[in-house]
């Protein structure tokens, strides 16, 4: 008895690093738990004998879990765009801290990526984890786990069609539409919207009665000022290698944002709901990366 308790001391100690592992990789928390718990009913069932790194070996148990779930969601087909907006999409407080650590926006790139590119890249890139023992887990070369590693970076990361100093300058206007849109400021959008800008969105996306266009800044800041609620789950992002924004309740993508910025304002932003439309987008994180 004595043995199973420490064994189960022992895996607590770890349960908060495989928990963030988890989620990182399949980017549900309940799922997440799901990959630990498992992971524990592997470790009681096999014992501690034998085991001579535990926080290795509960990693790597970990990521064949993950991966396996990743596959047969993939299998399954599932559709990670345009879901539907669910109510005012309030999130659990225990998951909107976890998205928060992982960032929204990386959350939804991640979900682009292959079963193999995502676990190779959350392993190496965000804890470090050698190439040696990723080649295991996902049953590959080590030199062809690092260019699973290297090809799912090089999306993470994505290729700008600005230079630096433009994409930070759009990367500040849209923030300040951002801001000013979750805070429902007239003033600020009128102020960060162009005189003569123009808001496209597919209809679907929209609650009925509102305009699939809008011209003029007046007209598009009202229709902000409605749909605010959903600026709560917005975060800033490449979107076809220029700042755009996704929406993503519980870091699932809803719709995209591409945004044209005239000097220091918005011109125009179509907002793209459509699933075979939002698959075709490439997406990329604006934010350099870290091991949160």
């Amino acid at each position: 008895m004595g043995g199973q308790e420490e064994l189960a001391a022992r895996f607590e100690a770890e349960r908060g690093r495989l928990r963030a592992v988890a989620f990182r990789m399949l980017g549900s928390p309940d799922e997440a738990d799901d990959a630990v718990q498992e992971a524990w009913l592997r470790l009681s069932r096999a014992g501690g004998d034998g085991v001579g790194n535990l926080a290795a070996w509960l990693t790597t148990v970990v990521s064949r879990i993950c991966l396996d779930m990743l596959r047969a969601r993939t299998a399954r087909r599932e559709e990670p765009y345009g879901q539907e907006f669910d109510g005012d999409g309030n999130v659990p407080e225990d998951e909107a801290v976890l998205i928060d650590s992982v960032g929204l926006a990386l959350l939804v790139v991640l979900d682009t990526l292959g079963p193999a590119e995502r676990v190779a890249f959350v392993l190496h890139d965000l804890f470090a984890v050698p190439f040696e023992d990723i080649a295991r887990i996902v049953d590959r070369s080590q030199p062809a786990a690092k260019k699973l590693a290297s090809r799912a970076r090089q999306k993470v990361r994505g290729t700008p069609a600005l230079p630096a100093a433009e994409v930070d300058r759009h990367r500040r206007v849209v923030e300040a539409f951002l801001a000013a849109a979750r805070g429902g400021d007239m003033g600020a959008l009128l102020d960060v919207l162009a005189p003569d800008v123009v808001r496209r969105a597919d209809p679907a996306v929209l609650p009925p009665g509102v305009a699939p266009e809008l011209r003029g800044a007046r007209a598009v800041a009202e229709g902000t000022v409605r749909l605010r609620e959903r600026s709560r789950h917005a975060a800033t992002a490449l979107v076809d290698g220029r700042v755009g924004i996704v929406v993503a309740p519980r870091g699932r993508l809803l719709f995209a944002l591409t945004v044209t910025v005239e000097g220091d304002r918005i011109g125009s932003y179509e907002v793209v709901a459509d699933p075979a439309r939002l698959r075709r987008l490439r997406l990329a994180v604006l934010d350099g990366l870290s091991s949160r």
